[in-house]
């Protein structure tokens, strides 16, 4: 892990998405945060010592899903699939599919491995499982705002966390989307994980804060970020309003805010390779494109 020191820093964007607003000035403690992120190795220790049985490869609840026959509740995760062409990408289902037996040993599938990605970060974790982990580790998930600052690497002022531009001198700095997405890919390693520090560490010595796997965080999503001292409540009143605002429409399952993008941002579809990005996730759901890296209090 790495000591961060205590810090103020300007938190949010203008100039992006509209989630990513007010810009406002966020202080943090001092606090360690994991070099890099959790890898399939790790995570194949702390479920050997442990036994512990990811959210993916459980059955699904029938009362959950009242409309889907008996057949269909078998475990199994959201799997990235590339298309062949161009297509609407106002449809994620285009490139998404339910895939039966997906977990985080068979990422893409029961015909899937990580014999060979044990460097890389695990993946089909929701965020229980992230959290086990992180209890079991002595450790805990960062917040949004640690997640932000660490990702910044102690630069302020360039939408990208290493400066002005996506790609300086078409170098990619991340592991990130190349070329036309979802069909096309010219990156380093394609349309898939790194392995974790593949990529230059940022001004902390942090590795992969910007792409490869998006990361949970601790925060409730809320379209807007919540300034602090904005919400005049006790803080457990305020984490249960938080907790029931950030669900979809129609859904009781509170959604986390990811951070940092993936090898599936791409500056025509998903400009969200950057420190100020954040994506909303439903806490029950895991994909081929989320990890986690964990922190601790200094």
């Amino acid at each position: 892990m790495v000591l961060l020191p205590a810090g103020v820093f300007t938190m949010g964007s203008d100039d992006f998405y509209p989630d990513e607003r007010p810009v406002h000035e966020r202080t943090v403690e001092a606090f360690w945060i994991d070099r890099h992120q959790v890898t399939n190795a790790e995570f194949a220790r702390f479920v050997a010592e442990t036994g512990y049985v990811t959210v993916a490869e459980r059955p699904l609840e029938a009362s959950d899903y009242p409309d889907l026959p008996a057949e269909d509740l078998v475990p199994g995760s959201l799997v990235f699939t590339p298309t062949t062409v161009a297509v609407d990408l106002r449809d994620w289902r285009q490139w998404w599919r339910w895939e039966p037996g997906a977990q985080w040993r068979h990422p893409e599938g029961l015909g899937s491995s990580i014999d060979e990605r044990m460097s890389h970060p695990v993946v089909q974790v929701a965020f229980e499982d992230a959290e086990a982990y992180a209890r079991w580790a002595g450790k805990r998930l960062p917040t949004e705002a640690e997640a932000e600052y660490a990702a910044r690497g102690g630069r302020e002022g360039t939408p990208f966390a290493w400066g002005d531009a996506a790609f300086p001198d078409d170098v990619a700095q991340a592991n990130t989307w190349i070329g036309r997405f979802p069909y096309d890919n010219r990156g380093r390693f394609g349309a898939s994980t790194a392995p974790v520090g593949s990529y230059p560490a940022n001004g902390y010595g942090l590795f992969d804060t910007i792409g490869n796997v998006w990361e949970w965080t601790s925060d409730y999503y809320s379209p807007r970020h919540v300034v602090p001292g904005s919400v005049p409540v006790d803080r457990g009143a305020r984490s249960d309003l938080m907790a029931s605002a950030s669900a979809e429409v129609g859904s009781s399952v509170p959604r986390r805010v990811l951070k940092g993008g993936s090898y599936l941002c791409s500056p025509d579809y998903c400009l969200r390779f950057r420190p100020a990005a954040r994506s909303p996730q439903a806490d029950d759901s895991s994909t081929t494109h989320i990890g986690f890296r964990c922190a601790r209090d200094a």
